[in-house]
């Protein structure tokens, strides 16, 4: 409804900016009251050029650098359980409530940079998007690389997930795989009649209590990868000996090797069983020998360390563009009822980022 936004004041400290993106609700689906403020405050930026696909919100410098960034974050949160509105705590420093750590606090650097940075030293898409906590079907990070790709494109990406204000780059693709064993019924009274699928179920946990972990060193970060069993399922009744059983397992791989070399992999590691693929994702590469990428790593403190885990940097990757995670907050208290972060990461993100993004390109070499 016209008039019914809530105002975001860019003015204001990140910290305050990020308890009024806090107090805003945007649980997954539900982002429209957050995207219509956090719109109509980048739309009175007249250094910005401002584009809106569904939920997600796309701001532009067009300065004619050499070279552009950009720096995403998503508006939306899991489901409120009794966390909000935000509560700041002055003694300890700490900012309590749903999506002060994932990711309001990044969010706010974002549109403070975006705000304040008229002369920025690289070209700079602020994009801010929805629906990054459900199935990715709905993501609109991802959606809007098949609809606008050309907004995308730049030189280097940062996403501003929880990261403990450190950098971690790049992340680890991940699939999972049912491990199907077949059996025939019986009678339990006789079960030789028959032949147990979950007993043959056995075989393919000692594969994987056996495996042992490719760790590739890339840029200089060593990926430890995963293979494990996160879910089974079989049995039909308690007198009946069962004729399948299911084992669910989980791969993460590092960011070197493709979909399809994992799943070839997985495979390969199950030969002489059915294996079936359910669900996979890309991994993504830190990038870290591009210039964009060796000078903010510097520029927020030499350290870096890879990504375990999965993000929303892996969708740059399939653009061509490396990425790096780098955001306030302990990605541990994501989604924890008492979710919070400590007002001093958020600072020292924006403050970071601001020397990187106004240092002369030529000093950075």
């Amino acid at each position: 409804m016209p008039g019914s936004t809530t105002p975001l004041d860019l003015t204001a400290d990140v910290v305050t900016l990020t308890r009024q993106l806090v107090d805003i609700e945007s649980v997954s689906r539900h982002e429209q009251e957050i995207a219509d403020a956090v719109e109509a405050a980048l739309q009175a930026l007249p250094h910005l050029s401002v584009t809106r696909r569904g939920h997600t919100i796309v701001a532009r410098t067009d300065l004619g650098r050499r070279s552009r960034v950009v720096i995403a974050g998503h508006l939306d949160t899991v489901p409120v359980n009794d966390n909000l509105p935000s509560r700041y705590d002055e003694a300890t420093g700490i900012l309590h409530g749903l999506g002060t750590c994932d990711m309001k606090g990044g969010d706010a650097v974002i549109l403070r940079l975006a705000a304040t940075l008229t002369e920025p030293v690289h070209d700079i898409t602020y994009v801010l998007y929805e629906a990054e906590e459900i199935e990715a079907v709905h993501n609109g990070l991802r959606l809007l690389g098949e609809s606008d790709p050309d907004l995308l494109v730049a030189d280097f990406a940062i996403l501003m997930e929880p990261s403990n204000a450190g950098v971690e780059a790049g992340c680890q693709g991940t699939l999972r795989v049912e491990v199907r064993t077949r059996g025939e019924r019986a009678h339990s009274a006789r079960s030789w009649r028959g032949v147990n699928a979950i007993h043959g179920a056995a075989e393919v946990l000692d594969r994987l209590a056996a495996y042992d972990a490719r760790r590739p060193v890339i840029d200089g970060l060593e990926y430890h990868e995963g293979l494990n069993a996160v879910g089974i399922r079989g049995g039909v009744a308690g007198n009946v000996i069962p004729d399948e059983c299911v084992v669910t397992v989980n791969h993460r791989f590092a960011p070197d090797r493709s979909e399809a070399e994992a799943l070839a992999f997985v495979e390969e590691f199950f030969a002489g069983f059915e294996v079936t693929l359910t669900d996979s994702a890309p991994g993504a590469l830190p990038g870290l020998d591009r210039p964009a990428a060796k000078a903010f790593v510097e520029a927020v403190g030499g350290q870096v360390a890879p990504k375990f885990g999965w993000t929303d940097v892996a969708r740059f990757t399939v653009l061509g563009v490396p990425a790096v995670n780098y955001g306030p907050g302990d990605p541990l208290l994501a989604h924890k009822q008492d979710e919070h972060v400590e007002v001093a990461q958020i600072i020292r993100c924006e403050q970071q980022l601001r020397t990187w993004l106004t240092t002369p390109q030529e000093e950075q070499a």
